[in-house]
């Protein structure tokens, strides 16, 4: 039953070898990243800096130092979030701590789901997840106060970085607070992971927790920007060649997880059989130094259910 076999023992960005850097931005985007499970980006514009995404919060006070060290004393004017979750909001209590003044843009479901009790809890939960994951034996206490949205962006609003600006573009799937960032005149596009990730050669890692058919027209959607360079979340940028065939490959993938499902459906398995099925198939030890386990469970759960509802969508089972 399995779709195909991972190995092990391969680092699963290791895609393009012949010495393909993934981290290898335009000179005014800079990696300011530090540590495993979330990636933070500092931007330059000719008249403002931002930063998109902020990591994981265990090494936020890391990230807040490359981040001054990126600056070299110019203020940091904005902070872009991709969406709600904590390997990717991690850190902005400490970046709020030092740069007070930046004004923090997301969506409006991302700004709802901050306010939630339940969800900072879980915020905290995986937090704490990853700190023992990447600091074993650390009693760093995870924070989740200062976790806030200042202006709310819709779907083609744009933010001026002085010659440069951020357009914003709803991506729903992965959740429905998802958004992805083009910034021109460059014509680099931040995808959301609604459009996926890459992981080892030609698969693409479908994370897509809320709707596949909204992932697949997000995908639609993104390809239709034609963009000069794109950069994945978790991943980095990819070469320009492979631009042409990336949103092709999530479809495919897309396609190929409904038809493993069905496939189970079929022969009666019931959901714990299947989300166990699936883990066992999609975990490996080498994704275990990007994401805890537990995360990963979590998030299986909701994928199956996600692909599970687009299936039923589509009628019986048994005629698909």
């Amino acid at each position: 039953m399995k779709p195909f076999e991972f190995d092990d023992n391969i680092d699963i960005f290791d895609v393009f070898g012949d010495g393909f850097d993934r981290f290898g931005f335009p000179e005014n985007i800079r990696r300011v990243t530090a540590g495993h499970g979330g990636e933070s980006l500092l931007i330059f514009g000719s008249e403002k800096t931002a930063l998109y995404d902020c990591g994981m919060e265990y090494c936020g006070e890391q990230t807040v130092a490359n981040i001054e060290k990126a600056l070299d004393g110019r203020p940091l004017d904005c902070v872009f979030l991709s969406h709600s979750h904590y390997d990717h909001i991690g850190a902005l209590p400490y970046i709020k701590d030092r740069y007070p003044k930046s004004v923090v843009y997301a969506s409006q479901k991302c700004a709802d789901v901050l306010l939630r009790e339940n969800a900072r809890k879980l915020i905290a939960e995986l937090g704490a997840e990853a700190r023992d994951l990447y600091r074993p034996g650390s009693d760093h206490v995870i924070r989740t106060d200062q976790l806030h949205v200042d202006v709310i962006l819709r779907d083609g609003d744009s933010v001026s970085l002085g010659d440069e600006t951020m357009t914003t573009y709803e991506t729903k799937g992965h959740t429905d607070c998802s958004l992805t960032y083009y910034l021109q005149p460059l014509g680099l596009l931040f995808t959301s992971e609604s459009t996926g990730i890459l992981e080892g050669k030609d698969y693409v890692h479908t994370p897509i927790l809320k709707s596949f058919p909204e992932a697949i027209a997000s995908s639609y959607k993104c390809e239709g920007l034609k963009p000069n360079y794109i950069c994945l979340p978790h991943f980095g940028m990819l070469p320009q060649y492979y631009n042409d065939v990336y949103f092709a490959k999530f479809r495919e993938e897309c396609r190929s997880k409904m038809t493993f499902v069905r496939t189970m459906m079929r022969e009666g398995m019931n959901f714990d059989e299947m989300l166990a099925n699936y883990i066992q198939i999609y975990w490996t030890s080498a994704k275990e130094k990007e994401q805890p386990i537990e995360a990963f469970e979590i998030n299986s759960g909701h994928i199956l259910r996600a692909l599970i509802r687009a299936i039923e969508e589509e009628g019986d089972v048994k005629n698909v």
